[in-house]
Parts: C-alpha cells; structure tokens; sequence
C-alpha cells in the first residue's frame, strides 16, 4: 500500500509516495527545478497563479514515479500541505477568478489592524486568538473593497491546499485548522467566526463545508484518474497547512515539543494544550491538526523572516569563494559571542515579533582592526540563534516551555555554530529528523485512511539522524552573548519608536 503526499509550496510543489508497511518514502520528487514565480503588481503584493501548482504537481508526480518500480495504481490515500493564509476565489464553475493573493501578501494589513481596534483587541484576542492582521479573512476583505465587480461572483473560498483538493475530485471544502489559520474560526464560541465574517461583510456562503482534518475528504474524480492514473476513489484524507504539517511530520503533537524550520525565514512551532494568546498578538496560535474541542492543540507560531536569508548575504557577499560547510567551519573558530560582535537579523521586512517593527539588519561591535569576516559569519549565525530565543521567550511566558526541538536536518541546521547556540542558549534538546512536509503528509493520509491506528504507528520508519545536547559547562557563556545582543535589539526598539 502506497502513500501519496502533496506539498504545496510558494517555491515549488514536492511530492513524495511512502510505502505504508515500512514508513519508509521510496520516491520523491519536486517542481519546478526553480522557484515558482510571484507577481508583485505593486510594493507589499505577492500572488501566484493556482493553476500554476496544478500543473507543477503534475509534472512532480510524473517524475516521482519514475524514480520507482512502485506503480500508480498502489496509492491508496493522499494527504495534502500547503502553504498557509493564502486566498483562492472560485465561481459556480469551480473557475478561479483571479491569482490568489498567497501568504507574503501585505496589502491587507490595514484592513486586519481597522479590524482589530474597532470589534475590539480583548474581543477578537478571546474569540481568534489573533489580530484579523494580515490572514486570509482580510485578504477576502480586500476582494470585496477593491475589486468588488469580481468579489459578487464568488461561490466558494478557498486556502491553496483546499484548491488542490478540488482539483483531485470536484468538491469544495476546508477543514478548521484552515479555517482558524484564516482568522475565520471562533475558538470562544467553537463555530465559524461570523462575527468578523459580519463585520468584512462576507457571506456564510462563501465558506466551503468544513470536514476533519484527518477522515475521508473526498475522493479522486474519474477525470483526473484518466489525467494522472491515480485510481478513481482514492482517499483524500489530510490537509493541513504547510506549519502544523511540518510539526506533524516530526511527530510534533503535544505539549512539551517544539518543531522548528530555519530556511529562508524561521518559525518555531510549539503546542499548548490550553486556550491562550499573546496580547501583542507577536506570536500566533492555530489549531493544530490533532485539535478537537475535547483535546485542546494549539500550535502556537512564531515566525522570523530574517534568517536563512541573512546567511546566504553573509556568503553571498562575505564568503563567496566558500561552501557553506567551508563558512561553517571558519565560523567555528571564533568564540561564543563573537568575540563582541553583534548582528541584528530582522533585514527582511517588518518582524511580527517586533510587533511588526520594521527595524533592519544591522552589525554592532566591529572593530577593523580586531575582527575578521570569521566574526560576522559567526555574528550572523548567532543573531539568528538569538532571535528564536527571543521569539520563545514570548512562547514560554505563554506556558509553552520547550523540552525538545525537532527540525529536518536541512538548512541552518546543517550549521554546527547555528545548532550548538540554539541548543546553548534554550537549554533545549535537538534532535534532526530526515523528513519533510510531503512525506509528513504521506504519512497523515495513513492515519485518515484508518490504515495506522494511532499516531505512533504512523512514525514508524522515521529516522533521527542527530541529537544536539545542550552544552551545559558553556551555558552561561550563551547566556551572557544573548544577554548583550538582546541588550543591543532593545536599544534599537526603543529608538524605532
């Protein structure tokens, strides 16, 4: 029995099939070969072309398979994750009315913070756990205000993943972790959020049928079983949002674990098993996949854009002549704190742990005649360290205290510096799984399907690769290096406001 997983990014689509009876992935595959292009009309906008995953998936699944002797007609359950907030506006047709306005999108930050101030802070914190903010409810928002000639021919909304969905058997629904990522589900009330729906002026209407997030969706259409040879009633069993998928696939479900990427941006992903928010709204909770009235699991997200990113200047422009195992090593030869050198990561826009302060990148401390590109390259990857542990310093005033970190071994966490400070500077352990969201998937349409029996049975065949250990004689050595360059940020606040 085979496993199919579908990861619907903004980069690209990822596929990957799993053998059920061994939890091991036996082909995977993604496209395009280069990032997805983004349309940015105007400064702040991002949109993408649903169409475009579609056709993407196709291509993915054809290569996929011919990694493998695994057949097609094997695949028994799909699972879907997707990149989260996104808008999709479909007509009676099913026909997308226009390019969906995906999660990087600005332009509704007015529209959620108008919203936030006037049905009240306490009110919408209590009942969304969030600011309306950015998500997908004021994105609609913006539809209705800007383009209100196309927002009167919407039948159905949709996020990325429920997109895809549609487009495997023809019926439009969503699930409640998608409805709460969008800012449209009541945690008070545990029902559509109608209140903001009234308040934007949205109809009920416009939301889909709302099915469990793991169970039987739908199933595939016999057209698309003729298109790409996946049997007709197959299993759509799991969607998720491309976050809590990600805390999924590391078998992230309950209190105590905290599941971290480190890519481009960086988002640390913890659960709590109580109702809770943060009053700044600088950290944001949804429902996780395994949430249910009766079992509180909030996934509580924090999300940086200045990390990975930060890393690839510091080789673009500093260590260009270098790999990145080559950077890493020479970063290593510097001590804890850099020996007093400083960099601020946040240089990629306004930073929601800042209570979306728009502050830079910067670098404090440097000395020509002292320091060398060595201590920036260091600088930059503690900066980075530090700004999870300031962001989880939000969390664990929450309740959320983290025990254990789980990633995929990829990205900064390829970095021994980046690692070994993270560890450091939390006290936490980490352990590196070989995984991803299309097989976290994969293995989520297993437990929707019936075919696992409980999530434990779902993760056998994942593979830990490293446990990092927090190094407890230098402890107060990353105490004292996070002490400065917290002293350092909040300096930089108090003079951005």
């Amino acid at each position: 029995m085979l496993l199919l997983g579908l990861d619907i990014g903004s980069s690209s689509v990822k596929v990957s099939i799993v053998d059920a009876s061994t939890g091991k992935c036996v082909s995977s595959a993604h496209a395009p070969q280069q990032e997805m292009k983004i349309k940015a009309l105007k400064a702040g906008w991002a949109e993408q072309t649903p169409e475009l995953w579609w056709e993407n998936l196709k291509i993915a699944l054809k290569q996929a398979l011919n990694q493998t002797n695994a057949k097609i007609s094997e695949i028994t359950a799909i699972g879907i994750s997707y990149q989260m907030h996104g808008l999709v506006v479909v007509d009676k047709n099913q026909q997308v009315l226009r390019p969906s306005i995906i999660w990087c999108d600005s332009r509704a930050v007015q529209i959620g913070e108008q919203a936030f101030q006037e049905l009240g802070n306490e009110y919408c914190l209590s009942h969304f756990l969030n600011s309306p903010g950015n998500f997908t409810a004021s994105k609609l928002k913006w539809v209705k205000e800007n383009e209100p000639a196309l927002f009167d021919k919407i039948w159905k909304i949709m996020l990325p993943g429920d997109y895809i969905a549609m487009k495997l058997s023809g019926e439009v629904n969503t699930t409640t972790t998608g409805l709460s990522e969008g800012i449209l589900w009541d945690f008070k009330e545990d029902k559509l959020a109608e209140s903001l729906l009234d308040y934007y002026g949205i109809p009920k209407s416009m939301i889909p049928e709302i099915v469990p997030t793991f169970g039987i969706q739908s199933e595939v259409s016999s057209e698309v079983a003729k298109e790409l040879g996946i049997p007709v009633g197959t299993k759509i069993c799991y969607r998720s949002g491309d976050q809590p998928n990600n805390a999924f696939s590391l078998h992230v479900l309950n209190p105590g674990e905290v599941a971290t990427t480190a890519g481009t941006s960086g988002v640390v992903y913890g659960v709590s098993e109580k109702v809770i928010y943060d009053a700044q709204s600088r950290v944001n909770p949804f429902a996780h996949v395994n949430h249910t009235k009766e079992n509180i699991r909030l996934g509580v997200l924090l999300c940086i854009n200045g990390t990975g990113i930060l890393n690839s200047w510091t080789r673009k422009n500093l260590a260009k002549d270098l790999s990145y195992d080559a950077m890493n090593d020479l970063a290593s030869k510097v001590s804890i704190g850099s020996d007093g050198v400083q960099v601020i990561p946040f240089g990629n826009g306004s930073e929601r742990i800042l209570a979306n302060q728009e502050v830079g990148a910067s670098i404090h401390n440097f000395n020509f005649n002292v320091h060398e590109s060595k201590h920036l390259i260091r600088a930059a990857q503690e900066g980075i360290a530090f700004s999870f542990k300031y962001g989880m310093n939000i969390m664990n005033a929450m309740g959320i205290q983290t025990k254990t970190i789980k990633a995929g071994k990829a990205n900064m966490f390829l970095s021994p510096v980046f690692r070994n400070t993270l560890a450091g500077v939390t006290g936490a352990l980490i352990e590196l799984y070989d995984t991803d969201g299309a097989q976290g998937a994969a293995r989520g349409a297993g437990f929707g399907v019936g075919y696992f029996k409980s999530f434990e049975e779902a993760f056998v065949g994942l593979e830990k690769l490293e446990t990092i250990e927090p190094n407890h004689t230098k402890a107060q050595e990353y105490a004292d290096a996070y002490e400065k360059w917290d002293n350092q940020l909040n300096i930089i606040l108090k003079n951005t406001k």
